[in-house]
């Protein structure tokens, strides 16, 4: 007997032993249990995936002997006909070869008359959408008013090319993609069946490669016990499928939490010389992204027998969520964006180094800290710039000053008594001595704290009072819009994440209105009055408004 591939082999014969498709199994057992049929049915879904299958199991169900029934018996004429592919009142048409509106009108005319020895006449046409026009018109009269012993089952990969005027009149059912693990489970059902040996981390390769279609998947599984002499394994496996090693993602990974840039150029031009597709690097970047979330959130999800399982979990542990966040969406939109970029090298590198630069490292961050508590005082202002034109003119001056925000420096020794009253003090850190406790620091634990939409409360509220368990805030009046019940659980959730215990936040409105939001404002008006003056009375532009009736451009002065 000649050797069956597995892909018909193993060719689901009943609702039961379909795989991955219970919503219409459902809707359609239900429907045929009830009696309620429908004269057209429309199954739309990519390839692979059971739609024609689908469609046999119906027609069977239709004509089995023993009547109209979600279980038909498979040992009557009836169904052994339809399993074999030979039942006379079961007419399969493959649209994409037969798209002339003669051939339509050929076969509609034979539906009038009744089945030969079924109970209904079934018509299953393939690929409906590669009809034309005007055999789609053909059918319309059929499909609204067919006669009562003819049943239409189309099937599409593409419903949008499929007119209106069709759709309307079908009971549409969409067939999804086959899950990966769906995939992994019915290959190991199959080779166990088979006796053939394999590893599970082979089928898993197999699933990704087949992308959601179990017939692909088969196809490829059989491909795969004739490459490996009657064995299905891993490294056998992705030699047949040429899969490339996807370890430059986890390396790339790496190096963003390592805040490494040499090391991302370095594997970009890694994967330049491999002639590897920036475009699909990104997309495979994201689909890592995904399953490192999912592990976070749903780390016995994993399967024990997934390839790369060690070090999502590895990954999942050290990634703050945000994080992962922030490198999923600029991945997604890095890759819309890549055909704008100069090269496709320059986009994918500017995608992870807008990463790294957005990354809310906080080693980072502790550095940052450090730079700021040692930059307190204001430099001297530069030597401003400026040429002279050729004529008496209009002269705007460059500013070179360099101005750095200084913390207030003002101290107070906290009284001895809870909870603390504090004026605008404020230290250089939002951390005592211990590492645990807030000092009354409101602007500094501002800046070091991961807000969202939140952080203009925050920006906005002036420290009254505090003690080792409550803050009390005061938000001016003209900011008291900003008091949401939901930015005050969001910016209390923040600092009871920074502090690692409950802290109990107390808002009030009024206070003398000296938040961090007006600091900043101050120093800013007060950093460009600094540089005005010193563009004013700088000797050299003295000498260009003196000799050459220059005028100097306040809008032009800014502070860098």
């Amino acid at each position: 007997m000649s050797y069956q591939v597995l892909a018909r082999k193993w060719r689901p014969k009943s609702f039961e032993t379909l795989v991955g498709q219970d919503h219409v199994v459902r809707a359609l057992t239900n429907a045929l249990e009830q009696n309620r049929l429908h004269h057209a049915y429309l199954f739309t879904g990519t390839r692979g995936v059971g739609k024609t299958t689908l469609a046999r199991i119906l027609a069977k169900s239709l004509n089995c002997e023993t009547g109209i029934t979600a279980k038909p018996c498979g040992v009557c004429n009836a169904c052994i006909e339809i399993d074999k592919g030979r039942f006379v009142d079961l007419i399969e048409v493959d649209a994409a070869s037969n798209t002339q509106v003669d051939a339509m009108r050929d076969l509609l005319d034979n539906a009038q008359y009744a089945p030969t020895s079924g109970r209904f006449k079934v018509y299953i046409i393939d690929e409906v959408h590669m009809l034309s026009k005007s055999a789609f018109n053909a059918m319309l009269k059929t499909l609204e008013e067919p006669p009562a012993h003819v049943k239409f089952i189309l099937a599409t990969t593409d419903p949008q090319k499929v007119p209106v005027t069709v759709l309307s009149r079908c009971l549409q059912f969409n067939l999804r993609q086959m899950a990966g693990t769906s995939i992994v489970g019915h290959l190991q059902n199959i080779l166990g069946q088979e006796g053939i040996q394999f590893e599970p981390t082979a089928l898993h390769l197999i699933s990704r490669a087949a992308d959601g279609s179990m017939r692909d998947a088969l196809s490829l599984t059989d491909q795969a016990i004739a490459y490996g002499s009657q064995t299905v394994n891993e490294a056998e496996v992705r030699a047949m499928l040429g899969a490339i090693d996807q370890s430059y993602l986890y390396q790339l990974l790496n190096a963003l939490l390592a805040g490494d840039g040499g090391s991302l150029i370095n594997q970009a031009k890694l994967m330049e010389e491999r002639s590897i597709s920036f475009e699909a690097a990104l997309n495979d970047f994201a689909q890592l992204l995904h399953q490192i979330a999912i592990t976070q959130t749903v780390p016995e999800s994993v399967a024990d027998d997934l390839p790369e399982r060690e070090q999502l979990l590895s990954l999942a542990q050290r990634i703050n969520p945000e994080t992962l966040q922030l490198y999923y969406q600029i991945a997604l939109l890095g890759r819309r964006d890549i055909g704008l970029a100069p090269d496709e090298f320059a986009g994918f590198t500017m995608s992870l180094l807008r990463m790294l630069a957005f990354t809310p490292n906080e080693a980072g961050t502790a550095a940052a800290s450090k730079v700021s508590a040692t930059t307190q005082t204001r430099p001297p202002a530069a030597t401003p710039v400026a040429a002279p034109p050729a004529a008496p003119a209009r002269v705007a001056p460059v500013m070179t000053k360099q101005v750095t925000e200084p913390a207030i420096s003002a101290t107070e020794t906290p009284a001895p008594v809870s909870p603390v009253t504090v004026s605008a003090a404020m230290e250089t850190s939002a951390y005592s001595e211990s590492g645990s406790t807030f000092n009354g620091n409101w602007r500094g634990l501002v800046d070091e704290l991961k807000l969202g939409l939140a952080r203009e409360l925050a920006k906005h509220c002036e420290l009254v009072a505090y003690d080792e368990h409550s803050i009390s805030l005061s938000v001016p009046e003209a900011q008291k819009h900003l008091l949401s019940p939901n930015y005050q659980e969001k910016l209390g959730s923040a600092i009871a994440q920074y502090f690692d215990k409950k802290i109990k936040l107390q808002f009030s409105i009024g206070g003398t209105g000296n938040t961090p939001a007006k600091q900043i404002s101050q120093e800013k008006a007060q950093a460009q009055a600094n540089a005005e003056t010193a563009i004013e009375e700088d000797g050299f532009v003295q000498a260009l408004i003196n000799d050459f009736g220059a005028t100097i451009i306040p809008n032009s002065i800014k502070p860098i």
